[in-house]
């Protein structure tokens, strides 16, 4: 290709960049009136150039992403229909979330399981159980959402005890290679910030390498949650795949990590819901071009209303036109080269490392989580976001801004959209995952 057009202009500096910009500034400061600093304590610049890169590489998948249906088992026959009608209309994935024991020869009827890529979320533990399953399904494209860290990090409690989790955990492990995941969904969530996320899951998966050894590392998969900072969360997750890649060479061994994601629930909203369709939207896009292998979008009434056809549709829909119209198929390579992005990601990518060496040094995940001090940590950033949030800084529309004061919901709550009290007692605090708008979503619907 001839460099003719480019040959006609001389390169620009950095220095000469920053120059024009004083000058154009007219005797306000720089730093102070373009500069600005997030959560994460990252400065971000008004520009970058080449010289902020440093070409590390990203090992992300080439297969493009695939597009999940979320099931929840209620009735076999009613799921099993419903899976075979997603997969007809779009879908390449499902998962499937079940609260107890199921007939799963009944779930699966008619459903070309080789070829499809499965994922199995329990809300219980039953080595016995899952390992049937996973004789009955024998294939490499299902993915058992099995995490009793994270288990004990969101309830407060192992499902029966520390020991008997893990061995429960060993005897699945020994019917199938994908049966371990870290749910670090639970971090973003409850308002951790992205370098807490990182930080998180490295250390949560760590605990499984201790345990299983490095072996195990090619049999662990990844949860994430991404929310609306655009190209900070496509940046989150790139970071973690540098991360991982970073971990694993200490246990001289390499896995590349499976990554499943889904939008973040924290900043959805009850009144004007449906602004919750833009903002999937953009998360999903930041799934997709920080190099997610499997997304799962969330319905624009999720927090508020039962698994329904239409907001099921309407959510597969966005994922449809996001690969085929807007020809994101096989974009997970597409932020290579990108200055800021990959900017970001560095600094993210560091920044985490040092919180997670600390963990490490503290004694690890699981003892820094039964000491409390991980849910200090996120409760402290959740704290500063909500306020953040009340105050009118950080903005959901809608909500907080530009409210529509006709908008009535009372009548239309089929499930609670709150944070629900427990009174359970549990062995350590557990996490709490809540939206930021709930608060004042709760005053509105006492004024309706």
């Amino acid at each position: 290709m001839s460099n003719y057009l480019f040959d006609e202009f001389q390169g620009v500096t950095p220095a000469e960049w920053k120059q024009k910009i004083q000058v154009d500034l007219k005797g306000a400061d720089y730093n102070e009136t373009l500069l600005w600093k997030t959560r994460e304590g990252i400065s971000v610049k008004p520009f970058y150039t080449k010289e902020d890169r440093n070409n590390s590489n990203v090992n992300t998948s080439n297969k493009g992403f695939a597009i999940c249906q979320s099931i929840h088992i209620e009735d076999e026959e009613k799921a099993n229909l419903v899976a075979i009608d997603a997969l007809q209309r779009g879908a390449s994935a499902l998962k499937f979330i079940a609260t107890k024991e199921f007939d799963y020869k009944k779930l699966l009827n008619e459903i070309a399981i080789q070829n499809t890529t499965c994922y199995f979320s329990f809300e219980f533990l039953s080595s016995e159980f899952i390992t049937e399953l996973a004789h009955f399904i024998n294939s490499e494209n299902c993915y058992f959402n099995i995490d009793i860290i994270g288990h004990l990090a969101s309830s407060g409690n192992w499902y029966a005890n520390l020991k008997n989790d893990h061995t429960q955990l060993e005897e699945i492990t020994k019917a199938t290679e994908n049966a371990i995941t870290v749910n670090a969904s639970i971090y973003q969530n409850a308002g951790a910030t992205i370098v807490q996320q990182l930080a998180y899951a490295l250390a949560h998966a760590n605990e499984y390498l201790n345990h299983f050894g490095s072996a195990m590392a090619k049999n662990i998969h990844f949860n994430f949650s991404v929310g609306s900072n655009y190209f900070f969360e496509i940046a989150k997750l790139r970071a973690f795949r540098i991360l991982w890649d970073a971990l694993l060479k200490e246990y001289h061994t390499e896995a590349t990590a499976h990554i499943f994601v889904q939008p973040s629930l924290r900043n959805k909203t009850l009144y004007d819901y449906n602004v919750n369709m833009l903002r999937t939207t953009s998360e999903c896009m930041s799934a997709v071009l920080g190099g997610a292998n499997t997304i799962a979008n969330s319905a624009y009434d999720t927090i508020f209303h039962r698994p329904n056809e239409f907001g099921e549709r309407i959510a597969r829909n966005q994922l449809l036109i996001l690969q085929q119209e807007s020809e994101l198929a096989e974009a997970q390579n597409i932020a290579d080269g990108a200055y800021y992005i990959e900017t970001i990601t560095q600094q993210l990518a560091q920044k985490a490392l040092e919180v997670f060496k600390l963990i490490e040094k503290g004694g690890g995940f699981l003892k820094q989580l039964k000491e409390g001090i991980i849910q200090q940590k996120i409760k402290e950033s959740a704290d500063k976001e909500q306020q953040l949030f009340d105050t009118g800084e950080l903005v959901l529309l809608g909500t907080n801004k530009i409210q529509n004061e006709n908008d009535q919901m009372k009548n239309d709550i089929e499930v609670s959209p709150f944070l629900k009290s427990r009174n359970e007692k549990t062995l350590i605090q557990p996490i709490i995952q809540k939206r930021l708008a709930e608060k004042l979503e709760q005053e509105r619907l006492q004024n309706e």
